[in-house]
């Protein structure tokens, strides 16, 4: 692979959920990518598992954009692969992935599947994946994926405490379109689940269109934080 592919974790008192996405991507790293951990200021096991699996751990302070750009920084691959702590990746993932960066595509992100039981999280994750291939927007946990020369032309993710992934999307769907990939990615419903699966809709909804209409991101960051839909 030729270092083709830096892939970048930021996490944040993962320790359950991160030895998994690195076993995942552990025949991405037999192949020649490279795995970048990028730690928040975890409280947990979460350094000492990713030294185990990783060929980078780097502690960045806390803010999810601030740790995906020092992990860009240290990256070396031709593209960047953005993916979440509590993310899981399966073979098919893997083998599309891989395919489409043979055609050189500027930046493009996955369809998502929450990981919890029950209709209604299926159809949220076929719901955020439409959404997206209407809008060309994606959301982090699609696992978004980037042309490094491309990304760094852009200054990278905007510093936001929330929304960077929004704002950076908006700012790529200017130089084109994304290439969607139907393997999904497998997304924890943790927070669905904690806070209610329709309320949590409702709030992502309110905050997405708070942000476009012009709302501080610290503030809708405090808003997400504590699951309130007020």
């Amino acid at each position: 692979m030729s270092m083709r592919l830096s892939v970048v974790i930021p996490a944040l008192n993962e320790a359950q959920a991160l030895p998994l996405l690195l076993a995942d991507l552990a025949p991405l790293r037999q192949a020649g990518a490279e795995l970048i951990v990028v730690d928040g200021g975890s409280g947990d096991a979460t350094v000492e598992l990713a030294l185990l699996q990783a060929d980078h751990v780097l502690q960045a302070g806390s803010g999810r954009a601030r740790q995906m750009n020092a992990g860009a920084a240290q990256a070396q691959g031709e593209y960047l692969w953005f993916v979440h702590a509590d993310t899981r990746v399966g073979e098919p993932a893997l083998r599309r992935l891989l395919a489409v960066l043979d055609q050189a595509p500027l930046w493009g992100r996955f369809d998502v599947r929450l990981s919890g039981r029950g209709l209604a999280l299926r159809l949220i994750g076929g719901m955020i994946s439409l959404r997206s291939r209407v809008t060309g927007i994606a959301t982090g946990d699609q696992g978004i994926f980037v042309a490094r020369r491309v990304f760094e032309a852009l200054g990278g993710y905007a510093n936001l405490p929330l929304m960077e992934d929004i704002e950076l999307c908006r700012r790529l769907k200017l130089k084109a379109r994304p290439r969607c990939l139907r393997p999904p990615l497998l997304t924890s419903s943790r927070r669905w689940e904690r806070h209610g699966i329709w309320r949590t809709v409702w709030l992502m909804w309110r905050l997405r269109l708070a942000y476009y209409c012009g709302a501080d991101p610290a503030e809708l960051a405090r808003r997400y934080s504590g699951g309130s839909s007020s």
